[in-house]
């Protein structure tokens, strides 16, 4: 999905666009917005954490120092749990539910009581490419009720690069379906990029969505 920012006129829109799913790492938008704002985010550089034996590892990249810049870069999972911990599951649930982002649900996996931890990493919160335009239209419009702040970094975090005269902003995010017993199916994940592009008085907001029902080769 393209939509206009100002108007929030929908300008193109392909396959499934109301189709809920998890957000995975794409939810580190909201989290850098959270994290500037509950103040446990400070700039780009800070605050540094290292990694620590028992941290989420399964990407080499993540076992290493870590600050909010690089925590972007490679979707680090231990630090998004960082911030999440620091806030607390009522001041976490509130932000979700304030943002109105997705199903709003943080509950997490059935019986495991790791909402705080796991809730966006397939499991409980879903989302759709409609409603990522509608919560990355707030952002960029300054509606979410967060600080000056929050916004000005998480453009600087999230910023990628200029094309053709547009400055872009976004965030990958990728995870597995996951059968009925929480078990991931092998090879059937989904992917996501969404964010916003500026050129000049006009800013476009883009969320795309693919499903690979098998492994694809690297």
């Amino acid at each position: 999905m393209i939509a206009d920012a100002e108007t929030g006129k929908i300008i193109r829109q392909e396959g499934n666009y109301d189709r809920c799913v998890t957000p995975d790492y794409s939810f580190k938008i909201p989290l850098s917005l959270m994290g500037f704002d509950a103040g446990f985010l400070a700039n780009e550089h800070s605050p540094s954490r290292p990694f620590k034996k028992g941290y989420a590892a399964w990407i080499e990249s993540w076992k290493q120092t870590t600050d909010p810049t690089s925590w972007m870069k490679n979707s680090v999972v231990w630090y998004s749990r960082l911030i999440t911990e620091a806030l607390g599951e009522a001041r976490f649930r509130d932000y979700v539910r304030r943002f109105g982002y997705g199903n709003q649900d943080v509950s997490g996996n059935p019986g495991k009581n790791d909402g705080l931890t796991n809730s966006w990493l397939s499991s409980s919160l879903k989302i759709s490419p409609l409603e990522q335009i509608a919560f990355l239209r707030k952002l960029v419009r300054q509606e979410l009720s967060v600080s000056q702040q929050s916004y000005a970094m998480t453009g600087k975090l999230t910023a990628l690069q200029d094309v053709a005269g547009w400055t872009i902003h976004g965030k990958t995010g990728a995870g597995p379906v996951r059968r009925a017993d929480g078990s991931p199916e092998p090879g059937h994940s989904y992917g996501w990029f969404v964010g916003w592009m500026t050129k000049g008085d006009r800013t476009l907001l883009f969320a795309r969505l693919i499903e690979d029902e098998k492994r694809e080769a690297v």
